[in-house]
């Protein structure tokens, strides 16, 4: 997870204030000790960091407030602290019917993958996305963006062989009115000298984009506050985008940068796939750090990963009362899209708190994806008549070594099969009103503990 030792520090220091039957002096201070530590460790302006904590000397120090009273609120101020240092209250891009976003950034930020991303993002929520690519600076950058746009599903408006991007505007005007969502990405620099200032600026004026964001990696920690004052200064860029927050501990730097410098940010990337993109909410932010859980941003990560008509169409084989092993494959399938198990436990609510050991999640992904070769390794005929299998094992061993697994555990992939055909079969009768609330306690009682996907 992102930022994990910070959020480690603050769940530890406030469940040590919440047991704790009196706030003595050495409690307090060792608290404060590991939060400070926790939080320069991840990259949090040193002044912030030494700001918090003198509140919460104060809090706990105050002999004024009863004991009760004060741990309610030193709780309330490290959350509340650490909200307005994460810029709080949730910025939200304000898109009309027919909009354009200008991307910018230096050399090496990820902007073009976030482009794909966001296309990707507003795609999967009904806009008419295309891209359009003006970085005529870096080598390869049209065909990066070709190669993004092409596995995003998205048409890419580029030219590889012109170089003046005003030229590359003309040439596409007329196709882009098609589209009510145009993303475009513009060349980059090693820093932000003249040369990009006028370009952008020139950019700028021409396209007249609906809003300007800047992409910034998370690892650039503090250095993030002079890159957004510069770019605010060059061209009032309406916000920012942080990539690479899985890959840092410093992250924390990245945020709390542009919430210093009043820059919002609106997505951050949390990993390489392309869903792997979020809306930024530091309320939820926090939620998650504290081990709480987010549940908007489990919801936005199924919705990105999921696709739609794959999942109509299980839907009406269930109708039917049709569930194959292709179909089973196909759920795997979406599941792995959605990312690791791990990143998906510490999004719901109350499974944090549950400390799922990570092995055995690792453990739970490897299984599935046996399971999927094993499913490849299957005949036509196997794959819609799995029952054939369990008549003739011959098939079974036949399947374990064309697909590198055991018959243990394609004979546990048959079992787990079965029981979900079973459970959705129950489930389009209860959808139907055919299973009664005795049928239901049945079923409960048969499946407790046993589907283990």
């Amino acid at each position: 997870m992102v930022l994990e030792k910070l959020g480690s520090t603050l769940k530890s220091g406030i469940k040590k204030i919440s047991n704790a039957i009196f706030l003595d002096k050495k409690l307090i201070d060792g608290i404060i000790k590991d939060i400070q530590k926790s939080l320069i460790e991840a990259d949090v302006n040193i002044e912030l960091v030494f700001a918090l904590t003198q509140k919460i000397k104060e809090i706990a120090y105050d002999e004024t407030i009863q004991n009760i009273d004060k741990k309610e609120q030193l709780v309330k101020l490290i959350h509340d602290e650490i909200l307005l240092i994460l810029g709080g209250e949730q910025q939200k891009l304000k898109l009309p019917k027919q909009a354009s976003i200008m991307f910018l950034g230096l050399y090496g930020a990820g902007k073009t993958t976030t482009i794909a991303k966001l296309g990707f993002y507003y795609a999967k929520r009904g806009r008419k996305v295309a891209l359009l690519g003006l970085d005529t600076q870096r080598p390869a950058a049209m065909d990066q963006l070709e190669q993004m746009a092409e596995k995003a599903n998205l048409p890419a408006f580029i030219d590889k062989k012109e170089k003046d991007p005003i030229k590359i505007i003309k040439q596409h005007e007329t196709s882009l009115k098609k589209y009510d969502l145009i993303l475009i990405d513009t060349a980059g620099r090693d820093g932000l000298n003249e040369e990009l200032i006028k370009e952008i600026k020139t950019l700028n004026k021409t396209l007249k984009p609906t809003y300007r964001l800047l992409v910034m990696p998370a690892d650039v920690g503090q250095t993030a506050k002079t890159q957004a004052e510069e770019f605010q200064k060059a061209l009032s860029i309406d916000g920012v985008i942080i990539t690479r927050m899985d890959g840092t501990s410093k992250a924390g730097g990245a945020l709390t940068a542009c919430a210093e410098t009043e820059s919002p940010v609106y997505f951050i990337g949390v990993g390489e796939q392309l869903h792997e993109i979020e809306v930024f909410n530091p309320e939820s932010f926090i939620q998650r750090l504290l081990g709480m859980g987010d549940l908007q941003a489990l919801l936005e990560h199924v919705k990105s990963a999921t696709d739609e008509k794959q999942q109509q169409r299980i839907e009406d084989r269930l109708k039917e009362g049709k569930f194959t092993l292709l179909d089973l494959y196909s759920q795997l399938e979406q599941m792995n899209k959605m990312g690791s198990m791990d990143k998906l436990v510490g999004m719901i609510p109350g499974m944090s708190a549950a400390k799922v050991p990570k092995a055995a999640l690792e453990k739970q992904e490897a299984k599935m994806d046996h399971w999927k070769s094993a499913i490849s390794s299957m005949t036509e005929f196997e794959i819609e008549n799995p029952e054939i299998l369990e008549k003739q094992t011959s098939r079974i061993q036949r399947i374990a070594k064309g697909s590198g697994t055991t018959t243990t555990e394609i004979r546990e992939l048959l079992k787990q099969y079965k029981m979900l055909k079973e459970m959705m079969g129950m489930q389009s009768g209860l959808a139907e009103g055919k299973i009664d609330q005795k049928m239901m306690q049945k079923m409960a009682k048969k499946f407790k503990g046993k589907i283990k996907i």
